[in-house]
């Protein structure tokens, strides 16, 4: 994702000890600690950069087919609490 987003900002704490291990894994330098403060975004704006940064792991495929699935599953939980409600009416 290249597009730069400003955030909140507060000192990195040198001290953490995730800090290491975290910058090896995703390159960043070891010396000059970062450090996002995510809530500071709107939760669209959030949204959108999550969505924009894993869109192209997302296996459509799959994902329709869970979207029908829980689709089928919402209808059920629907039906049985209509019948639930209609039988406590009585």
């Amino acid at each position: 994702m290249s597009r730069s987003v400003r955030t909140g900002s507060r000192r990195p704490r040198r001290d953490d000890p995730r800090w290491p291990a975290f910058a090896r894994r995703y390159g960043f330098d070891i010396e000059h600690p970062v450090q996002w403060e995510v809530e500071a975004l709107e939760p669209d704006e959030l949204q959108s950069l999550v969505l924009a940064a894993v869109d192209s792991y997302i296996d459509r495929d799959v994902l329709a087919r869970q979207i029908a699935r829980e689709e089928q599953q919402r209808r059920a939980l629907e039906d049985f609490a209509g019948t639930w409600r209609a039988e406590g009416d009585e």
